[in-house]
């Protein structure tokens, strides 16, 4: 209701704005592409967790109103973060190359990710050297993974290993049906069964809450504002739409490409913190993904991981930056801080872990 309130008003705000017919008509229809993606995983969330999880797991019930307004606030968080971005492309956009210009560079974009979001997971994964397993060629990593999304109640993904000493992991994949989860040997070397079931389902909360289409439409937008900059760059911006002159597009130039990939950046912390929520539910003890993280967040920082660091716009993949010199927090951070990531899962285990698949 919160997040249908918030697009009305915005939509109502973009009907107000002084374009003409066309530029209003197709800023009017990009946001409310966006957002009713948004609105429909909203309503995918509060149906999960109002008719499954309950009934999957009554230990929670008494806990259950709680989590469930934490993670509808952390989809609300993140769609107010996209239309955020999504308002700043449609001013940038119409002050800097007009209608067409708008047009043009919201289409490449989009054909860019659009490739991207089909392609992806086979990308990454052969970028990072994974091979596929399965229960013969590593029997106790398959068959937790196994349980896991069997109680997640999802598809079972593929499986993989990255010959890589950092201990880190990652899940790709446009959706639950065509996903793969990935661990390094580092990571399987020096968790314990059950912490790699914590970052197990971490992985696959990122799966089931469609991380991977959240973030691709994060960077549908943000690749056309910093195209726009780009634009202006070599063509010069739209002086007709823009009051501030030659030195307010220079200053659009330079300055939107940032703001974007702050926004950008501020979802993907978001996303973190709702898939350490969700995971922590799917293998029902947060100290497990806790106790992880710390090991993680260690290993980290005295393992280098040289692809990682190589192609540093992976980076938001892994459940801890594998990026050496990336721990602080800060708004360049696409992880938020371990530590806070670590105190909430305490504080979720502070009503009691509910019962994994183990007992």
């Amino acid at each position: 209701m919160a997040c249908a309130i918030a697009r009305a008003l915005i939509l109502s705000k973009i009907r107000a704005l002084p374009l003409s017919v066309e530029g209003m008509g197709l800023g009017y229809h990009v946001f409310a592409l966006f957002t009713d993606q948004v609105t429909g995983l909203l309503r995918k969330l509060t149906a999960h967790y109002t008719c499954r999880n309950v009934v999957q797991i009554p230990h929670i019930v008494n806990h259950d109103n709680k989590r469930f307004y934490q993670t509808t606030m952390s989809y609300l968080r993140t769609a107010i973060l996209l239309a955020a971005m999504t308002g700043l492309f449609l001013a940038i956009g119409f002050m800097l190359g007009g209608e067409a210009g708008m047009a043009i560079a919201f289409i490449f974009a989009l054909g860019m990710n659009a490739f991207a979001y089909w392609n992806s997971d086979k990308m990454v994964l052969r970028m990072y050297g994974a091979r596929e397993v399965d229960e013969r060629s590593a029997p106790s990593y398959y068959r937790l993974v196994a349980q896991l999304a069997d109680r997640a109640n999802m598809p079972m993904p593929k499986v993989y290993i990255m010959e890589n000493d950092q201990p880190n992991a990652f899940a790709t994949g446009r959706n639950p049906e065509n996903a793969a989860v990935a661990a390094t040997t580092g990571l399987l070397r020096i968790l314990s069964h059950e912490e790699v079931a914590g970052v197990m389902a971490h992985e696959l909360a990122h799966v089931r809450n469609r991380d991977t289409l959240i973030m691709t439409i994060t960077a549908t937008i943000a690749g056309a504002i910093s195209m726009l900059a780009t634009f202006a760059m070599f063509f010069g911006g739209n002086s007709r739409n823009n009051p501030l002159g030659m030195v307010g597009t220079l200053l659009i130039m330079i300055l939107a490409p940032i703001a974007a990939a702050l926004v950008q950046m501020a979802i993907s912390r978001t996303r973190e913190y709702a898939a350490d929520a969700a995971g922590a539910e799917i293998c029902g003890h947060p100290l497990w993904l806790a106790s992880a993280l710390d090991k993680l967040e260690q290993g980290a920082t005295a393992i280098e991981n040289d692809e990682a660091e190589a192609n540093p716009a992976t980076a938001h993949m892994f459940i801890i930056n594998p990026l050496n010199g990336q721990s602080m927090d800060n708004l360049f951070s696409t992880h938020p801080n371990t530590a806070n990531r670590v105190q909430r899962l305490r504080q979720m285990a502070g009503g009691g872990d509910t019962a994994g698949p183990w007992g």
